[in-house]
């Protein structure tokens, strides 16, 4: 294991576009983490993938398997303010004028436990610009007889209160060509609309909307990439998610912990490359919903010294 004084070079590893790649697995069940953005890069079952992820040659593309930590999703113009002070954050969506998916995503994490069947890594980031906190966010994934379970904790590492929110960004598939003839069930009872930007315009039922699936059917057509809230849990406490291959050969179980309110659904259709689109169906934990920087919905506070933690996790049969 590379100490911390080594650089690429020392170590003598490839230098793949998502660093270190550190692989775990349990039965039949492997995966493998990356040391860039503390991501998921890849997860199968029996040889059969269960993420649509990204190759070893390859930068990661479309947030797949990223940490989106301190915000998840868009922060409208990047502008919010907090306790009278008005902040600006870099514009890393451009194209809509927004600050996206947080500022770990890219950066390069350390190794803090590698074991046959989990891997924990680490990231500390220092204040930055639109941000003036520094904070620690670890990620442990986990592989046992009930899948894989992903543990994010964040730590204020500041001197005043600290607003955050966290989220992350997997694509899950079951085999069929496209994501169109999967059938999903998703028990949300409301999504959010948007506007402009793709900023929230107001909280709406599912019932006669084309995101209605509670109960199960195809997804068909439809195009989604939208936040939905108000999920219906089990007696665990926790929201469960299924998409299943049409003759039910196949089906991936998505589940988040009590920590994530809300769940993105993206259906791939914006994605750059057209080659990847409606590939995978992006399932994506969020603690607090699009632009809640701004609207201070759902925002965790940390004091000082002071930890989060959420969890979410994969079961695949």
């Amino acid at each position: 294991m590379p100490s911390a004084g080594d650089t690429i070079e020392d170590v003598g590893e490839p230098l793949y576009p998502s660093g270190q790649q550190l692989e775990i697995s349990h039965g039949q069940q492997h995966a493998v983490v990356v040391t860039v953005g503390g991501g998921l890069r890849t997860y199968d079952v029996g040889g059969v993938p269960v993420l649509d992820g990204y190759d070893v040659d390859a930068m990661c593309d479309g947030a797949r398997g990223q940490t989106l930590v301190p915000w998840p999703n868009r922060v409208k113009d990047g502008k919010w303010s907090w306790q009278g002070d008005d902040l600006q954050l870099a514009l890393t969506e451009p194209e809509q004028h927004n600050a996206i998916h947080g500022l770990v995503r890219w950066m390069p994490w350390h190794v803090l436990d590698h074991q046959d069947s989990v891997v924990s890594l680490g990231c500390a980031s220092y204040p930055q610009p639109g941000y003036p906190w520094p904070f620690d966010v670890t990620t442990t994934y986990t592989l046992d007889d009930s899948g894989l379970t992903v543990q994010t904790a964040v730590t204020n590492q500041g001197t005043s209160p600290a607003p955050i929110a966290a989220g992350a960004h997997p694509y899950i598939r079951v085999g069929t060509e496209t994501i169109d003839d999967a059938i999903l069930r998703l028990p949300a009872q409301s999504w959010i609309a948007t506007g402009d930007q793709q900023i929230p315009t107001g909280r709406e039922s599912v019932d006669g909307s084309p995101y209605d699936f509670r109960e199960p059917r195809p997804i068909g057509g439809v195009e989604i990439d939208y936040t939905f809230t108000d999920l219906d849990r089990d007696g665990d406490g926790k929201f469960r998610l299924e998409l299943a291959a049409p003759d039910r050969s196949r089906t991936v179980t998505f589940w988040v912990g009590p920590a994530y309110e809300f769940v993105e659904l993206f259906t791939g259709d914006a994605l750059p490359d057209k080659a990847r689109r409606r590939q995978g169906l992006g399932v994506e934990p969020m603690t607090a919903p699009p632009n809640g920087f701004a609207s201070g919905e759902s925002l965790v506070v940390l004091a000082p010294g002071e930890r989060w933690s959420g969890e979410w996790g994969i079961t695949a049969q």
